[in-house]
């Protein structure tokens, strides 16, 4: 059986929904988390850093490594913003937390990531919940990341549904969308999921009010950070509950069940009034011109979710904390 355990790493922004995420994958048996990779996106990746070594020190796992990120895009031209009003300044829900003990190592996030899939060729997969440009990197650095990387499943992308920084883009392509671009068209095992499923899996008030009486260590932690990710659904959506992005992401890659998906093309647009945008190539239908879907490889794309699943593995994984 152990040799079934999957090694992943977390490549993450901690905002309110990756702290679900980076518990839940701690709860999941199925799984080995073999480190944490840190990336701007919700917050700047100072923070970030300061996050994950936060919430690895809540859980007691300070034995898995931290490694810090890029600070800028893959191409240094964009001024980063967070995303403060979505999961509080500091990303945490405005819970004031006190400075974590430990450090990040010495290696970068993109050193970690091409030294752990060389040591494990095929065995690792890099779950992706913030934008792509550690991944990009380390595609662009190691020509050999791509083959032995197992898989990447990207949290990211609006297939045929508005985006959530505007109607064209998800917010981690859109912070990045050359490190996106990048990743879809690097020849690596990868699997998209974008807000078309993430929007389908809702954690309601109930299931709040269920993680707040419960025994769980994690779901009590968790239950005082999601004031503020319900008020800023309640207003941007007119929802009284909040989306699962990063679980469910990250329960994909556990148990990869829980979607189906479609395979194809993907390329990002980086420039202009739709930026981020990313645009899916069925490969049905024969271009007589040559574009810029032609001879990229396929990636997958998640297109169906069992949203009542993830949420149950969700939540149990968190009460049983």
């Amino acid at each position: 059986m152990a040799a079934k355990i999957k090694k992943i790493i977390i490549d993450t922004d901690p905002g309110i929904d990756d702290a679900i995420a980076i518990f839940v994958a701690l709860q999941s048996p199925e799984i080995e988390v073999i480190g944490i990779t840190t990336i701007f996106g919700n917050v700047h990746t100072t923070l970030s850093t300061r996050n994950a070594l936060h919430l690895l020190e809540i859980a007691g796992r300070t034995d898995i490594p931290v490694a810090e990120g890029s600070h800028v895009t893959i191409t240094e031209g964009m001024k980063l913003q967070s995303s403060g009003y979505v999961h509080g300044t500091e990303g945490l829900g405005n819970q004031n937390i006190s400075p974590p003990k430990g450090k990040p190592i010495e290696q970068t996030a993109t050193e970690f990531l091409i030294q752990q899939a060389s040591l494990y060729p095929g065995k690792i997969t890099v779950v992706a919940l913030g934008p792509l440009t550690n991944i990009a990197l380390a595609i662009q650095l190691d020509p050999g990341f791509f083959k032995n990387v197992g898989q990447i499943v990207v949290l990211g992308g609006a297939f045929a549904v508005n985006g959530n920084v505007n109607p064209a883009a998800e917010a981690n392509i859109f912070k990045d969308p050359t490190a996106a671009d990048i990743v879809f068209t690097s020849g690596a095992d990868v699997l998209a999921v974008g807000l078309n499923i993430t929007h389908q899996v809702v954690l309601t008030d109930s299931d709040r009010g269920e993680l707040a009486k419960s025994n769980g260590k994690f779901a009590k932690y968790l239950s005082k950070l999601l004031d503020v990710y319900f008020d800023y659904h309640h207003t941007a959506y007119s929802t009284r509950g909040v989306f699962l992005h990063d679980p469910t992401a990250l329960l994909a890659a556990v148990n990869p069940s829980l979607v189906t998906y479609s395979e194809g093309v993907v390329r990002v647009q980086t420039v202009g009034l739709t930026k981020g945008l990313t645009i899916f190539y069925n490969k049905k239908k024969r271009y007589d011109e040559v574009t810029e879907w032609c001879a990229r490889p396929s990636v997958k794309v998640a297109v169906t979710v069992d949203a009542p699943k993830v949420i149950k593995l969700a939540m149990e994984r968190l009460v049983n904390s």
